[in-house]
């Protein structure tokens, strides 16, 4: 499938969907629209990400070529959805193609879009829209015949989709039967199914996990489950303890971006120290199932290759484990830790 995703004033470091797509999606992406970075009409992706697939960036969907889907590549805070993006996603359904969007706001509700959908025939995904028969959790995640690693974190933006998703690719090139358990729209985008779980009701989103994992089960012998949030984020904490409570995991990955002070978005409050994070995600986890942190994660994107090496010296004494980065290194170490 060729697709386009819209990314504009966000892309690289604040269009997670687009840049998962463009690393993980088993889709071809022929172009990306950021109408800041576009220009004289030169740019390309991998001007500024040099290890995913290249395309062409461009201004707006009239630049864009035949697509098969037409994709939101931008998660704000919140969820909303921004006025100027309206002329690319009722050029895409104009085309008849399919559109994409992990917005919390839905594309299908809306009134323009629905009726562009119905008279060109195309089909809206509304990404974070939940199923609608979820239930509470039975708590039986833990007997389930599986290793299951969950990946978790010191603030959201932190690579936990990322480190899912390298470690599926490496314990699947070391011959385990591995799958991957999404929870968010981007990875629900990359995997073609999952729940996303920052939508669901809170008494559900245990359940949710728990629903998942159950029907994967008999499919794999490990699991890897994409985290959000982080415990102690101001506003997505209940997401994570969801996810941490339904899943039951047997290990944890915990998720950090090397030099990272502030929480994102959120500036006024301090990001915690990883190694306290680290106690404090077992001890959650304790009277449900008890679970060890494995390994870390560290996105070292901000450093250079000596500065990087130091940073998860120090990172995997904090926390207590071995600890890599997982794209610009290697997972492998992490995996034989788990």
């Amino acid at each position: 499938m060729r697709i386009a995703v819209l990314a504009h004033g966000k892309f690289p470091d604040r269009a997670k969907t687009a840049v998962g797509l463009l690393r993980y999606g088993p889709h071809e992406v022929v172009a990306v629209l950021d109408r800041e970075l576009a220009g004289d009409g030169d740019a390309r992706v991998n001007d500024y990400v040099d290890d995913v697939p290249d395309a062409p960036i461009v201004a707006g969907i009239e630049d864009v070529p035949e697509i098969d889907a037409f994709v939101v590549g931008i998660a704000p805070i919140g969820g909303g959805f921004d006025e100027s993006w309206r002329p690319d996603v009722r050029g895409a359904l104009g085309r008849g193609v399919e559109v994409w969007s992990g917005l919390h706001y839905f594309l299908a509700e809306d009134d323009e879009f629905a009726r562009l959908a119905g008279e060109h025939g195309a089909e809206i995904w509304d990404v974070r829209r939940p199923p609608e028969d979820l239930t509470v959790a039975e708590g039986v995640a833990r007997d389930l015949d599986c290793r299951i690693v969950l990946t978790v974190g010191t603030d959201c933006s932190t690579g936990k989709m990322t480190t899912t998703c390298e470690l599926v690719e490496a314990a699947r090139q070391a011959g385990l039967d591995a799958g991957f358990v999404p929870t968010g729209q981007t990875g629900i985008m990359i995997e073609g199914w999952g729940i996303p779980i920052d939508r669901t009701i809170s008494d559900f989103t245990a359940g949710a996990v728990e629903r998942m994992l159950v029907e994967r089960a008999e499919e794999y012998d490990h699991l890897f489950v994409e985290g959000q949030g982080s415990i102690v984020h101001p506003a997505y904490s209940a997401v994570t303890c969801g996810i941490l409570h339904g899943a039951m995991p047997d290990a944890l990955v915990l998720c950090h971006a090397a030099g990272r002070e502030r929480v994102h978005g959120y500036e006024s409050f301090p990001v915690a120290d990883p190694g306290d994070l680290a106690s404090l995600y077992k001890g959650l986890a304790e009277p449900i199932h008890p679970t060890t942190v494995a390994g870390g994660a560290l996105n070292t994107s901000s450093l250079d290759e000596a500065g990087a090496r130091e940073a998860l010296e120090a990172y995997g004494a904090a926390i207590d484990a071995p600890a890599t980065d997982p794209v610009r290194f290697d997972a492998g170490d992490l995996l034989e830790g788990l």
